[in-house]
């Protein structure tokens, strides 16, 4: 899954401020004092509805087409974007231990280079899936 894209409607609140639905996610509500903050927020919501129908092994809806979206008079229609990767770099940073295997003078020669494991391996582990 690389990135995907959903419309939402930015609804021009009575009291000022925005609050934010998706047509494709009914569960997916949020709200903002202006422009700026509601967008963040509809980017954190769409995540977390994303993210709980991922975990719950739930289909993901399609997206609808912003063509396809009925007009509202206190709305504009704003495409979120949902970097997965991105999503799960900046929420789930849980160290999780990992144990390997080396052969013992490769281990030698790292520990005299005072070369840092986790580090090397993380490092190695973004290159491969293709995270920079």
């Amino acid at each position: 899954m690389k990135k995907l894209f959903y419309p939402a409607i930015f609804h021009k609140a009575e009291e000022g401020g925005y609050w934010v639905t998706f047509p494709d996610l009914p569960e997916c509500v949020t709200e903002g004092d202006d422009m700026e903050e509601a967008y963040g927020m509809a980017v954190d919501a769409l995540g977390l509805a994303l993210i709980d129908r991922i975990k719950s092994k739930e289909e993901l809806p399609k997206a609808s087409s912003i063509e396809n979206i009925e007009r509202q008079e206190d709305g504009s229609v704003v495409v979120i974007q949902f970097d997965k990767a991105e999503y799960e770099r900046k929420h789930n940073n849980k160290a999780v231990k990992k144990t390997l295997t080396i052969p013992e003078w490769l281990n030698e020669e790292a520990l005299a280079m005072n070369i840092n494991f986790s580090q090397v391996l993380q490092e190695a582990l973004m290159e491969k899936v293709g995270i920079h």
